[in-house]
């Protein structure tokens, strides 16, 4: 009979989670049906968007609910199956929530080739290089020469997001956190960086950005946007993949203030999420593997350890402690 640990939200968190707003429990797991499968969970996938679910708020999943284990992306071994379509052994893919094990019936859980170690495919071949591919060729659309400025350009989405749009052929813009982010993000090659710990991002974007801006690839919101918005090009595209300077906040954001700049401009402003592109996964993981195996697109991995870390992995990505994708190793 298998053990399972998991983390299950007791109270909703202000701000930044602490070990109190969840509830550590050891439980025995069943033994498992007809048709259904035993998960060991090998590494999770720490996302922004985790924070957001811990809110009681409406949003494209529904928010985490008392008692429940904390939802998360992530990959796990198949230790047991009566399950045609699994045979013990196998990676998988999915939902599997913060937790050492689980019992599944399969569904919404793909088998994965081991073709490259677990941390990039959660990473570049992850859902987030997949956001990123998405969110830039068809939200984006960019062409060569135009300008791309790119928030949250050190984390996981917003770093590859800037060197598909060097391969593009763009000017690309990245905004960063420390001296170690922007280090980074000038070795992979990018045209300008904006140490937004070091210098007034809005003002620099004013100045670096002398020719206008064309695409802005929002992951962060806040005075970030508005900033851009004075700067936009006609026709210019804004993709909005993320808000989490919001996420944390028990406020709505105040703005922008100046939303007419795209009539202005005849510029849009367009959100979207990556589960409306599953089923084109197989194109984006294609043309990404062949740019990593190019030496095109570079990549890094902030991976913790140890199921008992999950509160403090997911902090990490509040309070600017990690450098690309955030995972967690069980």
């Amino acid at each position: 009979m298998a053990k399972n640990q998991k983390w299950i939200l007791k109270e909703r968190p202000t701000g930044l989670v602490d070990d109190s707003n969840f509830l550590f429990i050891e439980e025995d797991l069943p033994e498992i049906k007809d048709g259904e499968i035993l998960i060991q969970t090998e590494y999770l996938s720490v996302d922004p968007t985790q924070r957001m679910w811990l809110t009681d708020m409406p949003g494209y999943l529904p928010p985490i609910q008392i008692d429940e284990v904390i939802r998360s992306g992530g990959m796990g071994r198949v230790i047991a199956s009566k399950n045609e379509r699994f045979n013990e052994g196998e990676l998988v893919n999915g939902f599997v929530g913060w937790q050492t094990h689980l019992i599944s019936d399969g569904k919404g859980f793909r088998k994965v080739p081991e073709l490259l170690p677990i941390p990039t495919m959660l990473n570049v071949l992850g859902l987030t290089g997949i956001t990123a591919y998405f969110g830039l060729l068809d939200i984006g659309q960019p062409k060569e020469g135009e300008t791309v400025v790119v928030s949250g350009a050190a984390g996981a989405t917003g770093s590859v997001v800037a060197q598909i749009a060097k391969i593009k052929g763009c000017n690309v813009i990245g905004i960063a956190g420390g001296e170690e982010k922007c280090g980074w993000l000038e070795e992979c090659g990018l045209d300008h960086v904006i140490d937004y710990k070091a210098t007034k991002a809005t003002k620099e974007i004013r100045r670096i950005a002398q020719n206008g801006i064309d695409i802005y690839f929002d992951n962060v919101g806040g005075p970030l946007l508005e900033a851009v918005l004075y700067q936009i090009n006609q026709k210019a595209r804004i993709v909005i993949c993320g808000a989490i300077s919001n996420y944390a906040s028990t406020d709505l954001p105040v703005g922008p203030r100046n939303l007419s700049s795209l009539i202005i401009n005849r510029a849009r402003m367009e959100g979207f999420l990556v589960l409306d592109y599953l089923e084109r996964m197989d194109e984006a993981i294609q043309e990404l593997s062949k740019w990593l195996m190019d030496g095109k697109i570079l990549h890094k991995e902030d991976v913790q350890e140890g199921i008992e870390n999950c509160p403090s992995t997911l902090n990490r990505l509040f309070t600017g402690q990690n450098i690309g994708k955030q995972i967690l190793k069980i």
